[in-house]
């Protein structure tokens, strides 16, 4: 049924437990997960300024999904990762919505503080938008 999961994913916690979910998702099918981060212009400056080279702030994003990697990589799920720049929740509904998937999966919460007071807008948004199924997970 679930041949092909798109999992947002920021490195949280909420998105490890995510990531297992959408390995439940596939794994009966021989399915594939998408894996999508999101970088906003604040994160993206921040990454900039802190560190000395575009390749080190390409292998400092990928590490903060380095669990959700080695979760797939010892299930044998075949995934790629995709990195993209906006504001999360949009550019999310947007990859979401513009691609083939069978289920989007994310967490109800992420790394942004704020965005705890505000009851996980960026599920919530991607809940309202996206076209597809959606399974957001606590």
């Amino acid at each position: 049924m679930f041949k092909r999961v798109l999992l947002a994913a920021d490195g949280s916690e909420h998105s490890v437990r995510s990531a297992e979910k959408a390995v439940q998702l596939v794994i009966a099918n021989n399915g594939k997960v998408d894996i999508v981060y999101v970088v906003d212009s604040a994160t993206s400056k921040a990454d900039i300024l802190a560190h000395s080279s575009k390749y080190e702030v390409a292998r400092m994003r990928k590490e903060k999904l380095a669990p959700i990697i080695e979760l797939l990589d010892e299930k044998q799920i075949e995934y790629d990762v995709h990195i993209i720049h906006g504001e999360p929740g949009t550019a999310i509904v947007k990859f979401a919505n513009d691609g083939d998937f069978d289920c989007v999966v994310v967490g109800s919460r992420g790394l942004n503080k704020f965005q705890t007071f505000v009851l996980g807008s960026v599920s919530h948004k991607v809940a309202k938008r996206v076209d597809k199924p959606v399974l957001i997970v606590k």
